[in-house]
């Protein structure tokens, strides 16, 4: 026999009080799942949209006060564009995931010092022709 107090724990291993362990894995979950995670969320966060526009409705009915009815429907406008924008969300990359897009040669937005819009080239001075006149009329 064995005791559990003695034992060696990996990092990668967590075990609860009996010694039994609780994380058997480190993979991710699979890509359908965190799918099906995200569709949930998206429809959760849409299911209360529609309702919220009834029940401004019924709220200005009740009321008569068309500042409560208007503060319901302020917090259903965003809705949709959070409900988007949470389930296109995954999770976040991990530092062992490869990065796919590898361009080294990057061509700032803005140009620096180093690289001028122009490049102007000193005046050169003038060359005698053949005939050993600077530059005239050969006419």
């Amino acid at each position: 026999m064995w005791n559990s107090g003695e034992m060696k724990q990996s990092p990668e291993l967590s075990f609860d009080d009996e010694g039994r362990p609780v994380l058997i894995t480190r993979a991710a979950p699979a890509y359908e799942e965190q799918h099906r995670q995200r569709v949930r969320k998206y429809l959760t966060l849409m299911s209360f949209r529609i309702p919220s526009l009834i029940l401004a409705a019924v709220a200005y009915g009740i009321w008569h006060n068309g500042l409560v009815s208007l503060a319901i429907v302020v917090v259903a406008i965003p809705l949709p564009w959070m409900a988007v924008l949470i389930a296109n969300d995954r999770p976040p990359r991990r530092a062992e995931e490869p990065r796919r897009y590898q361009n080294q040669k990057r061509i700032p937005l803005f140009p620096t010092a180093e690289r001028p819009a122009l490049d102007i080239a000193p005046p050169r001075a003038p060359q005698p022709d053949a005939d050993g006149f600077g530059g005239g009329d050969r006419s």
